[in-house]
């Protein structure tokens, strides 16, 4: 933060405090102390306020504000595990329904369980690897 303060960088340091102010609010309204976990999923949680904001914004033809809110979400992306790969996501859901036995979309529940269980450290859009489930389901 200090050295985004120093280089006058004002799209990071605001990307910086808002990061710190959620990652504050998280620890403040928890009664228990805040692990690894918690705030990858606080930062999951703004990666994906982003997402909807930019999108809500190019409907509205704003694109600036649009582009703004890409950059907040590319930074603080790259405070997050790195993504897994399409090869990575395929081969965690077959092993999940080889291991579950899932056959019919009244098991995806339990087929999803497992291939977040295998995904576990990587960054992965939870809507993506049901669309994938789903889709080998039927």
């Amino acid at each position: 933060m200090v050295a985004a303060m120093k280089s006058r960088d004002e799209a990071r340091l605001s990307a910086l405090r808002m990061i710190k102010a959620a990652l504050m609010k998280q620890k403040v309204d928890s009664p228990k102390p805040v692990d690894e976990a918690a705030e990858m999923q606080v930062l999951k949680s703004l990666v994906k306020q982003r997402i909807e904001a930019a999108e809500a914004f190019r409907k509205a033809g704003r694109a600036e504000q649009a582009e703004k809110e890409e950059a907040e979400r590319a930074l603080i992306e790259s405070y997050l595990p790195a993504a897994a790969t399409e090869q990575e996501i395929d081969a965690a859901v077959a092993e999940a329904l080889a291991e579950t036995g899932a056959t019919s979309l009244k098991q995806m529940g339990v087929a999803m369980k497992a291939a977040q269980a295998r995904l576990k450290g990587k960054t992965v859009d939870g809507k993506a690897l049901s669309d994938k489930v789903r889709s080998r389901l039927q």
